[in-house]
């Protein structure tokens, strides 16, 4: 995990379900200057056993205790943006604002519920392509990333459980009680959270605003990365 800069405002990266570190290289490296900014790595391969992501954001919490960091800024990710509502959600007082992102919470078509074909490389492949609408984001490093976590049985459950806890815990009800500033970034062709999951959000939380971006899948901060930073730039500064 970098150290982070020495300055006043915490910012918190928050990656999705087949997601890592290296997802927020670009954001990380255009915030690094003006912001303290961490990427924890989730410990999403510790959840076949049950807890789902009511732990993961019991994680964050505990991560944020011992980093010592306090009313951070959360920014997450597909399942990484879904961990940081159920965290506002908890801890009202404890988060100054979000960044959204495809983010689960709503309703998803999921990439992680089940694996029929998980020795056919070519059909992980093509499910992780399916994921963007720029495929040459797709690199071979990420297809064999996600092909190696679906040969572990307890890697392949753990993804599985997370996968189903998100599709089920629906947060239309309690996302009024969100009173801070929230920002949703969408790609226009997200086929996982689509447009109209972005809208729903935007409906339910009181104080969002809503930024599509054309040309754009399911991870906008690695599709479209100047664009993406300069919509939560000037969120964080307004």
């Amino acid at each position: 995990m970098p150290y982070p800069t020495t300055v006043a405002k915490d910012v918190v990266l928050l990656h999705g379900l087949f997601g890592n570190l290296s997802n927020w290289r670009l954001l990380h490296k255009e915030l690094s200057a003006n912001y303290n900014v961490w990427t924890p790595e989730l410990p999403l391969f510790n959840h076949f056993l049950g807890g789902g992501l009511n732990k993961l954001a019991d994680f964050l919490e505990d991560f944020l205790n011992t980093q010592q960091i306090s009313n951070p800024i959360l920014i997450g990710n597909s399942l990484g943006g879904h961990i940081a509502l159920l965290y506002a959600l908890k801890y009202p007082q404890k988060v100054t604002s979000l960044v959204l992102t495809g983010s689960s919470g709503l309703y998803e078509n999921s990439f992680g519920g089940s694996f029929p074909r998980v020795k056919d490389y070519q059909y992980i492949k093509q499910k992780v392509e399916d994921v963007f609408d720029r495929k040459e984001v797709v690199d071979e490093e990420m297809v064999n990333y996600v092909f190696d976590i679906v040969q572990q049985k307890t890697k392949a459950l753990s993804v599985i459980m997370l996968a189903r806890d998100a599709q089920k815990q629906n947060l239309k009800e309690l996302l009024h009680f969100i009173q801070i500033p929230v920002l949703l970034i969408w790609g226009l062709q997200d086929v996982v959270t689509p447009p109209a999951v972005a809208e729903e959000f935007y409906e339910h939380l009181p104080n969002a605003t809503l930024r599509f971006i054309d040309e754009c899948g399911h991870a906008p901060m690695m599709e479209q990365p100047e664009l993406f930073n300069e919509y939560v730039s000037q969120f964080l500064a307004s």
